[in-house]
């Protein structure tokens, strides 16, 4: 089963994944479609906030992350990772559970990069935004490094994110039942 998906004049096929017994979702995955990429980076461009830096959770939004950082002409962008690395010093931390992901993970940023962050404007973006749980985590990195949110951008709200006000996003993804019907 698959559901067509219009993203901002650009269609796609998005096959439908089971999440539970009864509910299904679009896999929206960017890598490797660099039409769509630039795409949706350069409509976001178009309805985002000032900002002075971009962030993204690793790993799904780093080539829309890349891509929007390229195009608005940005020096410096941030990722929040998924675990710490060596190069790491003195990292901020939280906890985070996404509709995709079966357990907890952390977002972790260091040290050196929140110094950067600190005092700054920060747009959040991500490729799909559902329960809001990575974004409320990367709200949650973002003040700890001691910069503001000065947006909230996805390319799909999916399911009752549609209705969130404080997030700017290219199109609705709806849920869907195992039959592939939409949910109500």
């Amino acid at each position: 089963m698959t559901y067509e998906m219009d993203i901002a004049g650009l269609k796609r096929q998005l096959p439908l994944c089971p999440i539970s017994k009864d509910t299904y979702i679009g896999s929206f995955v960017i890598f490797g479609d660099v039409e769509l990429t630039v795409h949706c980076a350069a409509e976001l461009l178009k309805r985002a906030p000032e900002y002075d830096y971009l962030i993204a959770p690793e790993a799904k939004s780093i080539p829309l992350l890349y891509e929007m950082a390229r195009q608005s002409g940005a020096e410096k962008y941030f990722l929040a990772r998924k675990g710490v690395k060596a190069y790491m010093t003195g990292v901020f931390e939280v906890e985070v559970r996404s509709i995709t992901t079966m357990s907890v993970q952390k977002l972790v940023l260091d040290a050196a990069d929140a110094a950067l962050m600190k005092g700054k404007r920060m747009l959040i973006i991500d490729d799909v935004i559902s329960t809001g749980e990575s974004l409320h985590a990367m709200e949650e990195l973002v003040r700890k490094a001691g910069a503001t949110v000065a947006g909230k951008m996805a390319i799909l709200a999916e399911g009752d994110a549609r209705y969130r006000e404080d997030i700017i996003s290219l199109a609705h993804l709806p849920l869907f039942n195992a039959d592939g019907t939409i949910k109500s």
